[in-house]
């Protein structure tokens, strides 16, 4: 990994140091808030389970942003603010009888205490940090037992640490719910983050700066939360009680909680929770201190632009009156009720905005690019911090309202049908010369017009992989971006870019397909995970079907390959080439490893009955994924 990154250019820190004219840099409120209720700082670092030599997150990384040091010229100054707010950790009180454990993970752990016992609502996304948020809350709060878990969404950073509060065994014999939006909870919380996880995980590590050193030339913060924390474990257990209407109520350990389904938002499936005798509610990540994503640059489906102001109007509508309190599962609570509304009334009009004039440019005729460049939020939205690019930026989330609602094309012909990138790069290097390209790169580097020279080197270097000139040209580029960037996912995306182009592709950090997560995968998902792994030309001509007993779950499935794909159903087939009967964690490695199956069977674990040499010509047919996929390079 390079630790000798560049420093900025003059240009570079002229755009930084004039950024600071456009933000009110003086208002210390949020630095207040964010370190309201301290009740106790994090105790130290979060270390590995399967490694206890390794720190999965370490506050101190941190230390550089404390003291309230002015921006470097290598971070812009509104990124260096939020950055110093969302890394303030510890152990808060909300209010009365709600607490949150804020900044050992990417997301926020919130306990509210009942009469004989708490409510956990999202559990990070590490089992190792949502422990020691536990252990806090143990230490400093209440040692009352655990009387449910809520999930607001379904992404992993609000339920991948669940195990650290609660044992599979006590969800399972109902003794600990888990509460959770939507009929399709399971569906999208696994098939999102593992069906597409391979992809999803590498462009994660870019846009998440899971690749780069910490510090002010390399990862600063997530934006809504210190850092997605490494070598942890990511585990998953499934809902047990949904929350499939809007007006749904639940008492648990004497607290009425009211819930406000918001599919369609943030999440594929998500809520709004609302606490009446305590006043405090929750909107999920429908309402943060920052813009949020319509369309993630890590990959997730495109969300609906219109729903976020819907849902966050309805609440207002519900409980705006009343509400005392907003706390979210990402930075720092808003207290007071004029404060509450204003928050969502904020964000409701932005996002509203955004899919509004999106869809007006469009309906002139504008490209999602061009409407991109030319959108900017009224200064009244604009100058508020709550929506500024930390998570989402306003310029990538104009062109995905296009995506959700016009599609993957933007009108132009050109776009069409263009050809592949590699091949239409070393026709263009082949028309303009390389000797030229690099001297127009340079050119541009020198004129501080970094995107230019980042867009006419590209082709350069997928033409000419090997050529680390023009590859070195492009990483000088980029890394001015990623200085100038007031989006954290933009920095970590250019920044890792620089890193990649320098260096040669570097190692994943983790994986969010873990082991749990695989295994906790209801056995529909699982056989679409499976399906992805089908090479569909080599299977073109196959004919294959193998009966599945999956013993303790008492389920028979019948797979079959043919034409190209693979389809699975419940039951049994009467021309079923091959029988394999065992637990469902055994069968997953037979279906995802079929070369360990004959090794399974002999140890008597799994059972073979029929032709076995299927399971050869069905392992011919399995694609493996690398996890360091390049993306900068061909």
């Amino acid at each position: 990994m390079c630790q000798n990154p560049k420093p900025a250019s003059p240009a570079t820190i002229d755009t930084n140091h004039a950024a600071t004219e456009l933000y009110d840099m003086a208002n210390r409120q949020d630095f207040t808030d964010a370190q309201r209720g301290l009740i106790a700082p994090l105790p130290g670092p979060v270390y590995s389970d399967s490694d206890p030599s390794k720190v999965g997150f370490d506050p101190a990384e941190f230390d550089y942003l404390r003291g309230d040091p002015p921006p470097p010229d290598t971070v812009n100054p509104s990124l260096w603010r939020q950055s110093q707010l969302i890394t303030i950790g510890g152990l808060f009180e909300v209010t009365t009888g709600v607490y949150q454990v804020r900044n050992n993970d990417i997301a926020n752990l919130t306990v509210v205490e009942g009469q004989d016992g708490i409510i956990v609502i999202d559990c990070m996304a590490g089992v190792e940090s949502a422990r020691q948020g536990m252990n806090m809350i143990r230490e400093h709060v209440t040692d009352k037992p655990v009387k449910a878990v809520i999930y607001t969404h379904t992404h992993v950073d609000h339920y991948g640490g669940v195990k650290g509060v609660v044992s599979a065994e006590d969800v399972a014999s109902g003794k600990v719910p888990i509460i959770a939006p939507g009929l399709q909870f399971d569906k999208y919380a696994i098939g999102e983050n593992i069906i597409a996880g391979n992809a999803m995980s590498r462009r994660s590590f870019y846009a998440f700066g899971g690749l780069l050193p910490p510090g002010p030339q390399g990862f600063v913060s997530c934006g809504i939360g210190a850092v997605t924390a490494r070598d942890v474990t990511i585990s998953y257990i499934p809902p047990t009680d949904l929350i499939t209407e809007t007006g749904a109520r639940r008492e648990i350990a004497g607290i009425e909680f009211e819930f406000l389904y918001a599919p369609d938002t943030e999440a594929p499936e998500e809520m709004h929770i609302w606490i009446p005798q305590l006043k405090a509610l929750t909107c999920a990540e429908n309402a943060n201190h920052s813009l949020h994503n319509i369309q993630t640059l890590r990959g997730a489906r495109t969300r609906d632009a219109r729903n976020f102001a819907r849902y966050l109007d309805e609440t207002l509508q519900r409980w705006g009156d009343e509400a005392e309190v907003h706390y979210g599962p990402h930075t720092w609570p808003v207290w007071g009720n004029e404060n509450v509304t204003a928050l969502l009334e904020s964000q409701r009009d932005t996002y509203k905005y955004i899919h509004d004039q999106a869809l007006r440019l469009a309906n002139k005729g504008y490209t999602p690019l061009e409407a991109a460049e030319v959108i900017e939020l009224p200064e009244v939205l604009g100058r508020n911090w709550a929506n500024r690019g930390y998570h989402g930026t306003l310029h990538h989330d104009v062109r995905a309202v296009y995506t959700k609602e016009l599609g993957m094309w933007d009108g132009d012909p050109v776009s069409l049908h263009p050809h592949p990138p590699v091949e239409a790069s070393k026709r263009f290097v082949e028309f303009a010369g390389a000797d030229s390209i690099l001297a127009e790169g340079q050119r541009a580097i020198d004129a501080a017009d970094y995107r230019w020279a980042a867009q006419i080197l590209h082709p350069l270097v997928f033409a000419q992989p090997d050529n680390q000139h023009a590859k070195n040209l492009q990483a000088d580029a980029y890394e001015q971006m990623g200085y100038q960037a007031e989006g954290p996912q933009w920095r970590g995306v250019f920044l890792s870019a620089a890193l990649e182009l320098r260096e040669g592709t570097q190692p994943p950090p983790y994986a969010t397909a873990s082991q749990d997560s695989i295994l906790a995968m209801p056995i529909d998902i699982l056989f679409d995970f499976v399906a992805v792994h089908i090479i569909g030309d080599k299977a073109a001509t196959a004919d294959l079907r193998i009966d599945l007993h999956f013993a303790d779950a008492d389920e028979q499935w019948t797979m079959w390959i043919r034409h190209g794909v693979l389809n699975a159903r419940p039951g049994t087939s009467a021309d079923a080439q091959l029988t394999i009967t065992g637990p469902k964690a055994l069968m997953v490695a037979a279906l995802l490893e079929p070369a360990a199956a004959t090794g399974l069977a002999e140890d008597g674990k799994i059972t073979l009955d029929g032709d076995t040499a299927i399971l050869d010509t069905y392992a011919s047919l399995l694609d493996e994924f690398d996890p360091a996929f390049a993306i900068v390079t061909p």
